[in-house]
């Protein structure tokens, strides 16, 4: 018998999952066991998925739920993997614990390139792996090396289409191919979840702005980040919106609503605060809002691309420039948001909606990006980066790639073009290497 294993740390992510499972994209297996990880900075004191509202409604395309937290107690999920001399011990300890006997195991896990999910790949060292997208991130590349006795058993990459026409980088080193799950499915999963959600606010037609506490990712500083939302709430105003509803992160501390209070008290404008642990979406598909703001949630593009509700940015060029190291994993979503989507402080462009981008052309930019972000992963992609950026690397691309990054790889807009021999040369490369590392020694 074969037993399927499933590993989630979020609502969004389980709701992909039932979407793939009510679309036939998994085989029928004996078993179905849902592996509940919380990954919070503090599980003990964070309400893990199967404790969220909606939950229920989702449980019944699984025979078990159980917890990856207390299987690996006390390890923290989302920074313990297990030594390699030790993996036959857990395996067995989770056999026995899951009561999956001698079944063949099959995996489907999100974020395979990191714990828990890379965990719980090492554990079941020979279980065929289906890695599925929750967000954005798919389209960007693997964010490691990932070791060819991981990487070489997965078998797709499923996702939700969130940006038309374009396909995803991650694990193409592997040849892995992407699936799409339908649209249609995962909107009929989120509305099973429409009602849940007790205390949210009945309000017609709102601004919706989007928190997703960037000062814990270390992107912003926590002043930062109020100013951010300020700036969101200051731009929905002048726009004309009266209603706002602001969804805060779960982990958010609540200073920064208080500050967002007064200052929607200064402007006159009635704002809700949403602290009821939902799915963005659930608010979209209840309140229909007039407009949805963030700076790079995935739920822009759900709200834009799902729903058809009108989307704004905010804050996204400086998130790009903040985002450290260059191959940090949001930079392609943070670069997709920013193609796709109007500017908040730009009223013409947020009267007009999403812009008619081109899919080829947001192709070729997130190839250029995937590129500069993981060289040694992506080698192939050189030429198509080369290529892009010798004939649109310009003022408003500029932002998406760093002029230290480009020179170190030796790419066009690194240095001047009177010097563009020198990319070329192995000993030059190094030299420009070594002295940004003794720039960086001095504080330069």
């Amino acid at each position: 018998m074969t037993t399927q294993i499933f590993l989630a740390s979020t609502l969004y992510g389980t709701a992909t999952l039932a979407a793939a499972l009510d679309s036939g994209c998994f085989d029928a297996a004996g078993r179905r066991i849902l592996l509940v990880a919380n990954n919070a900075a503090t599980p003990e004191t964070t309400p893990s998925l199967d404790a969220m509202p909606g939950f229920e409604r989702l449980r019944s395309r699984f025979d078990d739920v159980v917890s990856w937290n207390e299987a690996v107690f006390p390890f923290h999920p989302g920074d313990w993997s297990p030594r390699a001399g030790d993996v036959p011990l857990w395996e067995r300890h989770l056999r026995r614990l899951w009561e999956l006997g001698e079944d063949d195991v099959a995996l489907a896990v999100e974020s395979v390139q990191v714990p828990p999910a890379l965990a719980v790949a090492q554990i079941f060292t020979d279980a065929p792996m289906t890695v599925y997208a929750d967000g954005l991130m798919s389209y960007g590349p693997t964010r490691t090396k990932l070791a060819p006795l991981v990487g070489t058993r997965v078998e797709r990459l499923l996702h939700l289409d969130l940006v038309p026409g374009l396909a995803p980088l991650l694990l193409t080193e592997f040849g892995v191919g992407p699936e799409v799950v339908p649209s249609a499915a995962f909107t009929k999963v989120l509305d099973e979840l429409a009602d849940t959600g007790g205390g949210l606010p009945d309000v017609e037609r709102p601004a919706v702005l989007l928190g997703q506490y960037l000062s814990a990712l270390g992107i912003l500083s926590a002043e930062e980040e109020e100013d951010l939302h300020v700036r969101m709430l200051t731009g929905v105003a002048a726009l004309g919106h009266t209603r706002v509803l602001f969804k805060t992160h779960p982990t958010a501390p609540a200073r920064y609503t208080r500050v967002l209070e007064r200052e929607a008290e200064r402007l006159g404008v009635d704002l809700t605060v949403v602290e009821t642990p939902v799915l963005a979406e659930v608010l979209f598909r209840r309140t229909r809002p007039a407009l949805v703001v963030g700076c790079f949630s995935t739920a822009l593009l759900t709200a834009s691309v799902l729903y058809g509700l009108p989307v704004a940015r905010a804050g996204t060029e400086t998130l790009l420039d903040r985002l450290t190291p260059y191959e940090n994993s949001n930079r392609v979503p943070a670069t997709l948001v920013d193609a796709l989507l109007p500017d908040l402080a730009d009223p013409a462009a947020v009267a007009e909606g999403r812009p008619d981008v081109d899919a080829g052309a947001v192709a070729a930019l997130v190839r250029a990006v995937g590129f500069a972000m993981q060289p040694r992963v992506l080698p192939e992609l050189r030429p198509a980066a080369e290529a892009y950026l010798s004939a649109h690397l310009d003022a408003r691309t500029r932002r998406y790639f760093k002029k230290r990054r480009l020179t170190s790889l030796g790419l066009p807009g690194g240095i001047p073009a009177r010097l563009g021999f020198l990319p070329r040369n192995s000993t030059a490369r190094r030299v420009v290497r070594r002295a940004w590392a003794i720039r960086r020694s001095i504080g330069g």
